[in-house]
């Protein structure tokens, strides 16, 4: 099962919530970092790093004495990165997705392959070696990140082939394209909520971005019950019960937590009575997958 941990909002605390439940999965797992902008799930799962490989994009360059100047790769060019100024092609390849359209169309073999480095993937183990880790980070100036992490969501779907487990991702903040990347890899979602005001507002954006993929979705809230925030626990509760969107467990606002996160330490390890939170929100989570994972055999 893949697990991805979302939120509408970066700081609600979606890698807090990664983090410790791969603390208490207890059965074979993968740790993923898919935030590559700002990857920091190693911070809380300090990782032993075996293999660090260099990702790249395939994308054109050209070979000017070759081109006829049709500019049909200009036109099937969605992502404008190909441009004609009086007649002569321009390539842009950090506009470039890597379709490779331009090449299927080019009637003069024009185009030749090339390579735009996207960033770095990372493998290891954490938590004394007892659960796999993986992380995406982008290089400095990129400026696409989908690219990078289908990469990142193969090698994953490599590593679970090899040794079967669960996957826990810690997504991309927000509802842009990375985000909806990696939310078309879940077996199931879990929205990591803030009540307040903004954060219910972009929960509420994540939640209707997510319904088309056609996933199952539940919810958690973090930092319930702060004082002269009970409205906003409200609401996201009555918003759970309106729209049948399970509310899997709600993380107390306490002072010591608060601390512990600060400290990049789990918070499955700050007490029984947190440890026990987060097994829960794990059962939880399991249940909600048994019934999914036996419609899709019955429907196959």
């Amino acid at each position: 099962m893949r697990i991805v941990i979302a939120s509408g909002k970066g700081g609600a605390g979606k890698t807090c919530v990664t983090a410790s439940l791969a603390d208490v999965w207890g059965a074979p797992l993968v740790a993923v970092d898919t935030d590559a902008e700002a990857p920091n799930l190693h911070l809380f799962l300090p990782p032993q790093i075996t293999e660090k490989k260099t990702a790249f994009l395939d994308v054109p360059n050209l070979a000017p004495e070759k081109c006829v100047h049709c500019e049909k790769c200009r036109n099937i060019c969605t992502y404008k990165a190909i441009a004609s100024f009086a007649g002569r092609i321009t390539l842009f390849p950090d506009m470039c997705h890597g379709c490779g359209g331009c090449f299927a169309v080019c009637p003069s073999d024009a185009l030749i392959h090339a390579e735009r480095e996207l960033g770095e993937l990372c493998r290891g183990t954490v938590l004394e070696g007892s659960v796999r880790f993986l992380m995406g980070r982008t290089r400095i100036g990129e400026s696409m990140t989908p690219p990078l992490l289908r990469q990142e969501l193969k090698l994953l779907a490599d590593m679970l082939d090899a040794v079967p487990g669960d996957a826990l991702i810690d997504s991309p903040p927000g509802v842009s394209c990375p985000a909806v990347t990696v939310a078309r890899e879940a077996d199931l979602i879990l929205l990591v909520v803030d009540p307040t005001p903004f954060g219910f507002h972009d929960f509420r954006l994540a939640h209707q971005a997510f319904l088309p993929i056609g996933r199952p979705m539940a919810a958690v809230i973090n930092r319930a019950g702060a004082d002269g925030n009970a409205e906003g626990d409200e609401a996201v509760r009555r918003y759970c019960r309106e729209k049948n969107l399970p509310l899997l467990a709600e993380l107390p606002f306490e002072r010591e937590a608060a601390e512990q996160y600060a400290s990049g330490r789990l918070l499955a390890e700050l007490s029984p009575a947190w440890r026990t939170r987060f097994e829960n929100l794990r059962d939880a989570l399991l249940a909600m997958e048994a019934p999914h994972a036996a419609k899709e055999t019955n429907h196959a």
